[in-house]
């Protein structure tokens, strides 16, 4: 798990090759790190397991751990209850990326899932450059994605990074440019009327407000589907401000809501908690490949599935 550490003006990153992890996120100036992590690289295997990786080769949930496509049902691997989360035991958040090109500011890392890992068909080759800058104001994480697979599967690559921007997420204020989300059953699957209007509901930051304590971890709907890069959402603490641009049809925003209470220890003066920090995932809508109204979400022999996503910090 040897550690590769990105440079760019004032700030500083901390990659693993395990799970493609952004270990650690600093900017000079700032007392604290500003992503949820871990000291100990052998956490994200364990208690730490998806906290700031790559996700895939499905992000997200897929209901019933099962898809049908092109005539052929495919059983997954069923790793949160009924469902399907991120891939299953087979996700890319779990697995050793190879890095196959290093700069002072980007990495390039591949990984190649085979036929039938976690269920899903046709070997599936992902490549990931991860950038970082400073432009002296701003700093920003570039995440550019690509993806090729040898029969047709599903496809949805996203960072799973948690941003700490400073305190309890809960009073930081949220903007959401988004005019529809997916309502969630209990078991987070979209429910058969999804999308809905966020419009009268509590996913409503079209207009800036505090992100609130009553949870979320949910798919919002993004104009234009898979488009040019466009900023998305923001989240502003008392100091600073993170801005979400991407290229994906769907963002999910969570609050950590798994973790304990109490916290788990991380990076030091952190604890994990929910609403410690906040997790951007820009990707395909959930349980797509179950839902033929969604946008699709099958990647195909011969095409390159393309991503972007860029997280920009900057003073408040």
């Amino acid at each position: 798990m040897g550690q590769i550490t990105l440079r760019s003006g004032r700030a500083t990153a901390t990659l693993l090759p395990f799970g493609a992890v952004v270990q650690d996120l600093r900017i000079a100036g700032i007392d604290r790190p500003l992503v949820l992590g871990h000291p100990d690289p052998a956490a994200y295997a364990d208690r730490f397991a998806h906290v700031g990786a790559m996700m895939g080769r499905f992000a997200n949930r897929i209901a019933g751990a099962r898809f049908d496509l092109d005539g052929r049902t495919h059983v997954l691997d069923a790793n949160e209850g009924a469902n399907c989360l991120h891939g299953g035991h087979a996700a890319a958040s779990l697995r050793d990326w190879t890095p196959i090109r290093t700069t002072e500011d980007s990495a390039t890392l591949t990984l190649t899932l085979p036929d039938g890992a976690g269920g899903f068909p046709g070997n599936f080759h992902a490549t990931i450059r991860i950038t970082l800058s400073d432009d002296g104001v701003r700093c920003a994480l570039d995440f550019d994605l690509q993806a090729t697979c040898d029969r047709a599967t599903p496809c949805s690559l996203t960072h799973h990074g948690y941003f700490a921007l400073g305190g309890d997420a809960a009073d930081q204020i949220l903007t959401v440019h988004a005019d529809s989300y997916l309502p969630v059953d209990a078991s987070g699957i979209p429910v058969p009327e999804a999308p809905a209007p966020v419009a009268g509901t509590r996913f409503d930051f079209r207009q800036p407000r505090a992100l609130g304590r009553d949870g979320i971890d949910h798919c919002f709907c993004l104009p234009g589907g898979d488009a040019a890069m466009r900023q998305v959402a923001t989240l502003q603490s008392s100091d600073l401000r993170l801005a979400v641009l991407t290229t994906a049809p769907g963002l999910q925003i969570y609050d950590g809501g798994h973790f304990p209470p109490e916290g788990i220890p991380a990076h030091k003066g952190q604890l994990a908690r929910p609403r410690a920090a906040v997790a951007f995932e820009a990707q395909a809508w959930p349980d797509a490949p179950n839902r033929p109204d969604f946008p699709d979400a099958i990647l195909r022999p011969g095409e390159i599935w393309q991503q972007r996503t860029r997280y920009r910090i900057e003073p408040s």
